[in-house]
């Protein structure tokens, strides 16, 4: 027997593709190049509009009824075939009901989308023009039949969607959701390869633990080896300096090599607590059957060393949730992901990784990949690792009752094996949830659910819930034998099981608080109040910036708030009657696309700038971690629309991911005032006040304020905080400043003003109606300083913004001779300053408000800072 290392071959080129199974008389065309998808290959040929513009999605919804294939003529290189050698088509993905024929012979059927499959075709190739051909029924036809033949067992329920999704393992955001278009794809979405070998190593991890210091890493390197290797190499080096830390060798057993190892190493750290130190872990099998030794093949992983809890402990409050990561606790501030575009293929690794990039240095710590989407490509996680960005891992479940027949659960446990193997090695994955908002379909139809009174999961499947057999017993089996060093969780939301705690419960467990705009539509000023021991949702629509707008509607006369393109674009219910209502509430509403668009997104950045600092204020001190993160929905787009994204389809930022950014510094400070609600007041204030339901004392009058210190430090600081009252009106200072000098506590809040108040009459008898004009609302600006230098700002304004009366005002706009940086300042206080961003640009800042006295320094790149337009409330 010849020992032959591993050929691997691309089969990516050359392609056809056509309408119709492969008895169909319809006409092959080129496709592009592998991977690819239908309406990828329909666009390039002009058979279809492109499905972001104006109306044309429902112009490609005949794509989704229709069956599909894919014909590959190839020839297999010369000497491929050797006497013991396997051979074999591995198909890393296929979308999603695919039929594989190779020369006329059906090979493989295969109905889940998130599962590799590995064919031997040993013997099976000709020595030139071998055809292989791939036909792709149509998901949504093929989902509807499942619906039927399982409906006396099953009681499928969806959301968001029809329900013929349910039972098919795709993309289930493909089917449309409240920010996206419907567009089920088709068609070979990853790579396909020939593969000839004589043994190979599948699969390449690691099993370890760390020393109570943290410095030294034990356990075990394993490799799984298809075929008759010898022996495996591993060596384990530290990436960045490609230095060799370990080198270990054992022989392969029953398909398996493992050998324990010891070694030194430096930790991997969220981004801002440590370096995110990463090493390679190479296995390379060898055979000893021939003289001299042949490495057949070599396989590396890229890992991280870091210890990862969930720490959930009974508190005063209730039940802890938060990440303790190497033994530091984490505040894990930042944004769910759903997948960067409708059509996946066209998402390059550069790209990933510039949306990681951009999540980073808008000081995010972590990622939620949720479960409608898909368990993304290596390139997002490791751009994650490379990044210092922690990610919640979703299983790709969504807002559904799914099925459990037998045939269902053996898909969904290889498709949740191979992906967990897939991950494991990534440091950023630090938990698994089982998915997204599925037990409150449990909760709202009244499904079967006794977490408490019954514990056997065999029971489980015959409820009218069978998937708590997926979340609470498969998927746990599958990271405790795969990845344990990584938490579980059921569900996100979930409490603690219990019927009490399957709706928002802010004492235990994560929350998605859609209160605001969903639900109650309660004013986002109450974010602050609303939130839990973890936020994994909540969020607030904007619009885009102009210019992803105007590139999508083409039509000026539907560039229009309201226009049936316009509104056709926001998939969001009701979204008509809830963005002009928040936008109403608080600002005077101005109905231009250019004023609406700025008026949405200053809209945004308040409520990002609410939640975010008012529920870092709540990380509290170690011991008493009230909230331990928050995740706002979402930070991307898969087209360009306007949704909660705080970046736009073309990672262009909107100014709420700079909120972010602001309130996620390393330290910070914040300022707030006491929301008193104008929209609904309490019944007996009218007696004691006005007739009227607003009152404006109670607003810019009576003012009761807070500031506090966030700080992601470990060490405790000296620093200084002066709080000045700066009147709208006049821009100058109603009341003496505040200069305090403080210890900021290390990893945690410092309280600097609890409840202090202002009182300002302006002279107004309270026995005479309330003269606005005479009124003089001012703003509280914090400033915190370190060593005599200015290290974090902020600023709280009278609410609603609409009831003020504002000078007139103009920004004082200067740029640097080279035109990369522009100097902006104001005599009197100025609301909601926002460049409209174009593609390419990066601005350090963007969505402030500029301060009386205060020059605010912005650095562009990308375009010459005098072409950027702005705007201001």
């Amino acid at each position: 027997m010849s020992v032959v290392p591993v050929s691997s071959i691309s089969l990516a080129k050359g392609w056809s593709f056509k309408r119709g199974d492969r008895s169909s008389n319809g006409e092959f065309l080129p496709a592009g190049d592998l991977p690819t998808e239908v309406h990828r290959d329909l666009l390039k040929h002009g058979k279809i509009e492109d499905p972001f513009q104006n109306l044309n999605e429902l112009s490609v919804r005949w794509v989704a009824e229709e069956a599909w294939t894919y014909r590959l003529s190839f020839s297999p290189p010369k000497g491929y075939a050797h006497d013991g050698s396997k051979t074999v088509l591995r198909f890393e993905g296929l979308d999603t009901f695919a039929s594989v024929y190779l020369n006329g012979s059906l090979i493989l059927e295969s109905d889940n989308m998130f599962v590799e499959n590995t064919v031997d075709v040993t013997g099976k190739l000709k020595s030139d023009n071998n055809v292989l051909e791939l036909t792709f029924d149509s998901a949504r036809l093929r989902g509807l039949d499942l619906v039927e033949k399982y409906k006396d067992q099953h009681r499928f329920i969806v959301h968001q969607t029809e329900v013929s999704r349910g039972p098919v393992r795709k993309a289930q955001y493909a089917w449309g959701w409240d920010w996206g278009p419907i567009l089920l794809t088709a068609g070979p979405w990853k790579p396909i390869w020939l593969e000839t070998y004589t043994a190979k190593i599948e699969d390449v991890w690691v099993e370890y633990d760390l020393d109570k210091d943290l410095k030294r890493a034990s356990g075990t390197l394993h490799a799984q080896v298809d075929g008759p290797g010898s022996k495996v190499i591993f060596e384990i080096r530290e990436k960045s300096a490609d230095k060799l830390v370990g080198k270990y060798e054992t022989v392969v057993k029953n398909g398996t090599a493992s050998v324990p190892f010891i070694a030194q190493i430096s930790l991997w750290w969220p981004r801002t607590y440590g370096a995110q130190n990463l090493y390679t872990i190479k296995a390379t099998l060898v055979s000893s059957e021939s003289t001299p030794q042949v490495d057949l093949c070599s396989v590396s992983k890229t890992i991280g060393f870091r210890k990862t809890e969930l720490i959930q402990e009974k508190d005063k409050r209730g039940t802890s949730f938060y990440f303790r990561i190497n033994d530091v606790d984490i505040f894990a501030g930042g944004s769910c992901w759903i997948p960067a575009d409708s059509f996946l293929t066209s998402i390059s690794p550069e790209r990933y990784r510039d949306w990681v990039q951009l999540a980073a240095e808008g000081n995010q710590s972590m990622i939620r990949v949720w479960g409608g989407g898909i368990y993304e490509p290596d390139s997002f996680y490791d751009a994650c690792d490379e990044f210092g960005v922690l990610v919640w891992e979703d299983f790709m479940f969504a807002c559904a009752n799914y099925p459990a027949y037998p045939e269902y659960l053996s898909s969904v446990e290889l498709e949740a094996r191979q992906n967990v193997r897939r991950l494991r090695s990534h440091p950023s994955i630090v938990i698994w949830a089982g998915n997204n908002e599925d037990y409150q379909i449990v909760e709202r139809y009244g499904l079967e659910y006794h977490f408490t009174e019954d514990k056997d999961p065999q029971s489980w499947l015959k409820t009218d819930f069978p998937a708590r057999y997926i979340y609470e017993h498969l998927l746990p089996k599958v990271i405790q034998e795969e990845s344990k060093n990584v938490p579980y969780h059921p569900s996100s939301p979930f409490g603690n099981g219990t019927s009490t705690t399957l709706k928002v419960d802010p004492t235990v467990g994560d929350i998605h608080q859609w209160n605001v705009w969903h639900g109650e539509m309660k004013p986002y000023q109450k974010l602050g109040s609303m939130g839990g021991r973890f936020v994994s949702e909540f969020g607030m629509e904007a619009y885009p910036h102009l210019e992803t707008l105007e590139k999508n509607v083409t039509q000026d006369v539907d560039r229009v708030p309201g226009s049936m393109a316009m509104d056709f674009r926001n998939k969001a219910i009701g979204h008509e009657r809830r963005l002009v209502s928040y936008v109403a509430e608080n600002f005077r509403i101005k109905y231009s696309v250019e004023d609406f668009t700025h008026l949405t997104q200053v809209m945004q950045a308040d409520a990002m700038s609410w939640a975010y600092k008012s529920w870092r204020r709540q990380w509290g001190t170690k011991g008493s971690r009230d909230c331990g993160g928050v995740l706002v929905w979402q930070l991307n787009d898969c087209w360009p629309t306007m949704s909660w994204a705080i970046v736009d389809y073309y990672l262009v930022p909107k100014p709420a991911y700079y909120a972010i950014k602001r309130a996620m510094e390393p330290i910070t400070i914040g300022v707030t005032r006491k929301f008193n609600d104008w929209t609904m007041r309490p019944a007996d204030a009218l007696w004691k006040r006005d007739t009227s339901h607003i009152d404006m004392r109670l607003i810019w009058e009576n003012v009761e304020f807070n500031v506090w210190v966030a700080s992601s430090s470990g060490d405790e600081a000296k620093a200084t905080v002066e709080v000045k009252f700066l009147s709208i009106r006049d821009g100058k200072e109603v009341e003496p400043a505040i200069n305090l000098d403080i210890t900021i506590q290390g990893n945690g809040t410092t309280e600097v003003i609890q409840e202090r108040k202002v009182e300002k009459s302006n002279g107004q008898d309270p026995r005479k109606p309330f003269e606005p004009s005479k009124a003089d609302p001012f703003i509280i600006y914090a400033v915190l300083s370190i060593n005599g230098k200015e290290v974090a700002t902020d600023v709280s304004w009278p609410d609603p913004i609409k009831y003020i009366q504002f000078p007139p005002r103009e920004p004082q706009i200067r740029y640097s001779e080279d035109k990369s940086t522009i100097f902006i300042s104001a005599v009197t206080p100025i609301k909601g300053f926002v460049f409209s961003e174009l593609q390419g640009t990066k601005l350090s800042d963007n969505g402030f408000d500029l301060i009386p006295g205060v020059t605010k320094t912005i650095t562009v790149s990308g375009v010459p800072a005098d072409r950027l337009k702005w705007a201001y409330i």
